[in-house]
């Protein structure tokens, strides 16, 4: 079995706590991280600085479509970054994440 971890912004704690809750209660992810982060991107042609907050999820990868597909039904931006990365950890860790993603 794979695993991912997915990278995802957001405009504030609330919407990244809500949709972290969302994965979670479907079982879709076993963990999710979020902290605040400065973001500096092109948007509509300027540099925008903005103050976001990000979290770092992590599941089986056989669970991306259903991922993505979940985030851009909820979030709030026009275009959303959902990043997928390929990853492994120690057995024990991925035991837990096949665990509490096994729904």
């Amino acid at each position: 079995m794979t695993f991912i971890i997915i990278y995802i912004t957001y405009p504030n704690k609330e919407t990244a706590e809500k949709i972290a809750r969302e994965l979670l209660n479907k079982k879709l992810v076993a963990c999710a991280n979020i902290f605040p982060i400065s973001s500096m991107y092109w948007w509509k042609g300027k540099i925008e600085n903005n103050d976001e907050f990000v979290s770092i999820v992590k599941t089986k990868t056989e669970n991306w479509r259903k991922i993505k597909e979940r985030i851009t039904e909820l979030h709030p931006y026009e275009v959303p970054c959902i990043m997928k990365i390929d990853t492994e950890a120690n057995d024990e860790y991925e035991g837990w994440i096949k665990d509490e993603t096994d729904a």
